[in-house]
């Protein structure tokens, strides 16, 4: 499935999303509370196969915070990026996708611990760079550290 045809697929398989694209990939954005729903469907189905979590990550767009996923299909190699919004700043929180990519693992341990962003149904969810005593979140835009930050 070319790029196009993929984006056609998941505007007619996904009608409760937004399709559009970025740079490099259709982008699905996939309301949170359908997060499973959605990835089981692009993993398990026999037209995308999207067998491979090769990305994981989370970005500020103050006031809301993303989580970004980079799918890819090793069976028709086709690659496509999901996106999930939170509105709730001061409690992000989005169901873990490890069930269904194990790659979820870090990833998410390390969103939760540059970003706050907490993952249900994570099997262990950690801070894996910062220590348990460290406050805040570093790569929140809001983020101030007078101590530890070098700032020009």
């Amino acid at each position: 499935m070319n790029r196009e045809e993929l984006k056609s697929y998941l505007e007619s398989n996904f009608s409760n999303c937004q399709v559009s694209e970025t740079f490099d990939f259709p982008l699905l954005i996939v309301p949170k509370e359908e997060l499973l729903s959605v990835a089981g469907k692009l993993k398990n189905s026999s037209e995308t196969l999207f067998d491979f979590l090769f990305c994981e990550t989370a970005v500020d767009r103050n006031p809301n915070l993303e989580v970004v996923y980079h799918l890819t299909s090793t069976t028709f190699r086709h690659d496509m990026e999901m996106k999930v919004i939170l509105e709730d700043r001061e409690n992000p929180e989005v169901e873990s996708v490890y069930s269904l990519w194990q790659a979820a693992d870090l990833f998410e341990d390390e969103i939760y611990d540059m970003f706050g962003i907490r993952f249900a149904n994570h099997p262990n969810l950690r801070r894996i760079m910062l220590g348990d005593e460290w406050q805040g979140f570093p790569l929140r835009k809001d983020y101030k550290d007078d101590v530890n930050i070098v700032t020009l």
